[in-house]
């Protein structure tokens, strides 16, 4: 009898993966709930794929039973296995589908998976369920955003920030949202309160910083592209922009401005996304810097 057990227990997620494929004659939703406890506590424990046999077992045992397609689908993603992440999370929804965490575990692999539509579908679905989950509102407002649905993203998002909710990402959101739609106040407003909230948040000095550039405010697009680099060296858009800021801010301190798109040729000159147009107005322009400073040394 031991000898079973041991051959029963080993084998396990072989039997498992053909219960999925053939499905249990008789379904026993005790020990389907038995199979699921104990990928709980395997999970816990750090034992995941004992946790991820548990899971198929229970979910075979019982083909009404959501909670470990939920748990084997968050294991999945986890492992970045999306498309077999996105099965298990179809499948919850089809096995009861009152769950919102199905739902919304299946909106959040759409959008890795760039099904923008599904996503925004799926989440949808578990924001009508659960509006207490404030992640649902980032994840809505982040598909939004993906799709330039702007006025939806400042519409979900002030909502948000009224009821209490917030965080540096969601603020950075809303700053981007108004930002495109032409609400340069409010942008600077959320931006600086993202920043306020994590200040190693690269992405939204970039926006801020693209913002001021707009309005000719030079020395705080400066400012925030400088930031930029200090948090990402090698983010050459950002060296390019600060080029530009440094020298519209000053445009006769030419050892400065040639410093500036010195650093941005430095840092972009090995990078084969960078394009050629901004090597070559970079080259140019230092160019030009240095015969300004011969020209204006010779007077």
């Amino acid at each position: 009898m031991i000898k079973v057990y041991q051959i029963k227990t080993f084998s396990l997620s072989i039997l498992a993966l053909l219960f999925l494929l053939a499905g249990s004659v008789f379904a026993d939703p005790e020990l389907a709930k038995e199979h699921y406890n104990n990928g709980i506590k395997a999970k816990q424990a750090g034992k995941i794929d004992e946790a991820k046999t548990f899971y198929a077992a229970a979910i075979s045992e019982d083909k009404n039973y959501a909670d470990p397609c939920i748990n084997l689908g968050v294991i999945l993603f986890e492992e970045k296995d999306y498309e077999k992440a996105l099965d298990m999370f179809k499948k919850a929804t089809e096995r009861d589908a009152t769950k919102a965490e199905a739902y919304s575990n299946l909106g959040r692999v759409e959008y890795v998976l760039k099904h923008y539509t599904e996503s925004e579908a799926a989440l949808t679905k578990a924001f009508e369920m659960d509006k207490s989950d404030k992640e649902l509102y980032k994840d809505l407002a982040k598909v939004y955003s993906r799709q330039r649905k702007y006025a939806e993203t400042i519409n979900l998002l002030e909502d948000y920030h009224k009821q209490g909710g917030g965080d540096n990402y969601s603020f950075y959101l809303l700053g981007t949202a108004y930002d495109k739609t032409g609400k340069k106040n409010e942008a600077i407003a959320a931006l600086q309160k993202s920043i306020e909230m994590e200040s190693d948040y690269y992405q939204a000095h970039s926006t801020l910083g693209s913002i001021y550039l707009g309005q000719e405010k030079f020395a705080n697009a400066a400012g925030s592209f400088k930031k930029v680099l200090e948090l990402s060296p090698k983010n050459y858009n950002a060296a390019y922009n600060y080029a530009i800021a440094i020298q519209s801010k000053d445009p006769e301190s030419y050892d400065s401005n040639i410093a500036a798109w010195n650093q941005f040729i430095k840092i972009a000159k090995n990078n084969a996304r960078v394009p050629k147009q901004m090597m070559a107005t970079a080259e140019e322009t230092i160019k030009a810097l240095n015969e300004a400073k011969g020209t204006s040394g010779m007077q």
